[in-house]
């Protein structure tokens, strides 16, 4: 006897053609069909223990193997749990499908208990919202992958009523052609080589479009073609290897580090923003560059409509294409004869040392040199990611992956988990702040469950330090930024995982040996003093 075919089925099996291998989540009653469903493709479903770290080990999967990241959560509070995670990833393009049990529509009118309206939430906060319907399985799957994974990524959202998920329904096979990549041509482009042609101090500004388009080679080749320096965002750090003598380093998020990078910006005379998304910038990159007197091309997948800045030539076109047009007929040439950049990496390197004898640049510049260039990495919000954004070299793209648009804590354990899941194989850290690690403790669990080692640093000072010094410098009493110092080390043994404590670099080094060949998880807190991010970030 042949199983007839579920809505549900129709979904999971278009989210597995999509490249999907693993959904997260915490069921409920309403759920249990997409979850067989998911099973029954081949989509191994991974319990959680909140529906935010869920989102976030989905997205550090999309990471490692760029298919769309998939969150489950039931109807009412399992579904505004994830509403962080799914505004974060609407913020950080990452492509998500965000897959919530409701009661049949016809019940919601007559039955109130856990019900809302899922879609009037995530309307705001995702590309798009569909409610799955039997008939037009087949269509909705199809639109909501094709949505999420197209320029600019974001996450799509789908509402699956009880009946409809195990309803018959029949697959179509409807498939959305993909967009060709297009091309500059004719005035723009000729004015766009002028420029290039004539440019003396020409720098690049890379963002996380970039990284998405896989245009790292292109640019590479770009760059060292015209002798170009270049700045990351920090979610884009690594689309080329940070030891490159053109990289200046990821900007946007130190304000030490911008003293050295916004006056470089401000003295070219041809600023190339190549898949720059301002999302992920400080308020002080807005409007850093001047659109009339300046030179500025844009390549971006979408209209500027963010007004961080203007440039005088938008190309909306595929970055690799774009780059090989633009580069065609113009001449090799010396820039920069000042060294202007190169002044500026010597002064980055000062501002930033590798040498303390402890503290936060300490820990982060023992763990570098001890763990092996090819480590994946994830950076929770704090003042220890402003830190990890100029001392952490990336060797490859999502090297280190973090909350950027939103800067959302707590994401950097279940990032951690997601990531080793996927690439077993590969090291992987995760760098909290003690507050942002208490968050999400319980996802220890989880690690222990998927039987995972990653290792998970906290930095220990008792004290929201990035909130705590921003309250000094405005001259306000402390209040609501301290708290008590925890046993971070235990909390790592009782989870069933190994737990350390150290208080120097000897000590770091022997924690990070051992964590690195242990066959289960690590814990290892990092004490240091309050205040050791002063004038260091």
């Amino acid at each position: 006897m042949t199983t007839p075919t579920r809505a549900a089925d129709i979904l999971a099996r278009r989210l597995y053609d999509a490249g999907c291998r693993h959904a997260f989540g915490m069921p409920g009653g309403e759920v249990l069909t997409l979850v067989d469903a998911l099973q029954a493709a081949g989509i191994t479903f991974h319990l959680a223990k909140h529906e935010n770290c869920a989102g976030f080990m989905g997205e550090a999967v999309h990471h490692s193997d760029g298919a769309p990241a998939i969150l489950v959560a039931t109807l009412g509070p399992g579904a505004l749990n994830g509403v962080n995670v799914v505004a974060n990833a609407h913020q950080d393009r990452v492509p998500m499908l965000v897959l919530t049990g409701c009661v049949d529509e016809a019940e919601e009118h007559s039955y109130t208990h856990q019900v809302l309206d899922h879609r009037a939430v995530f309307a705001p906060i995702t590309k798009a919202s569909f409610r799955l319907n039997a008939e037009a399985a087949d269509q909705i799957a199809d639109k909501a992958v094709a949505i999420a994974t197209e320029q600019r990524n974001g996450p799509v959202h789908i509402d699956v009523p009880i009946s409809v998920a195990d309803a018959p329904a029949r697959d179509r096979n409807i498939r959305r052609a993909p967009a060709s990549e297009t091309v500059p041509s004719g005035a723009d482009l000729a004015q766009a080589r002028d420029w290039l042609t004539g440019a003396e101090r020409p720098i690049a500004v890379i963002g996380l479009d970039a990284v998405q388009q896989g245009a790292g080679p292109a640019i590479l080749a770009f760059l060292e073609t015209h002798q170009i320096p270049f700045i990351t965002s920090y979610k884009a750090k690594g689309i080329i290897p940070e030891t490159h003598p053109l990289c200046l380093g990821g900007g946007g998020l130190s304000p030490l580090a911008d003293k050295q990078l916004l006056p470089l910006l401000q003295a070219a005379d041809l600023i190339l923003c190549i898949g720059y998304d301002p999302i992920e910038m400080r308020p002080g990159w807005r409007n850093v560059w001047d659109g009339n007197s300046q030179n500025v091309i844009d390549i971006a997948p979408e209209p500027n409509l963010h007004y961080m800045h203007q440039a005088g030539l938008n190309f909306l076109t595929a970055i690799t294409p774009t780059l090989a047009a633009l580069s065609s007929d113009v001449a090799q040439r010396a820039t920069w004869t000042e060294q202007q950049p190169q002044k500026a990496q010597t002064a980055l390197a000062t501002a930033f040392p590798m040498t303390d004898d402890w503290g936060p640049a300490a820990v982060i510049a023992e763990t570098r040199d001890v763990m092996p260039d090819n480590t994946l990495a994830s950076a929770d919000s704090g003042a220890h990611r402003i830190l990890l954004s100029q001392m952490w070299d990336c060797h490859e793209p999502r090297g280190l992956i973090q909350s950027s648009g939103l800067c959302t804590m707590g994401c950097a354990v279940p990032m951690a988990i997601g990531r080793k899941l996927a690439q077993p194989d590969r090291p992987v850290i995760s760098f909290s702040g003690d507050a942002g690690f208490l968050m999400v403790a319980g996802e220890l669990a989880t690690a222990a469950e998927m039987q995972i080692a990653p290792i998970f640093l906290v930095f220990v000072d008792a004290s929201l330090s990035l909130i705590e010094l921003k309250q000094r410098q405005r001259q306000l009493p402390n209040a609501g930024v301290d708290f008590a110092r925890h046993d971070f080390a235990a909390m790592g043994r009782a989870f069933s995982g190994n737990g350390v404590t150290v208080r120097n670099r000897k000590e770091l080094r022997a924690a990070l040996t051992d964590a690195m060949t242990a066959q289960s998880f690590t814990v290892i807190a990092a004490e240091i003093e309050p205040g050791g991010y002063d004038g260091r970030i």
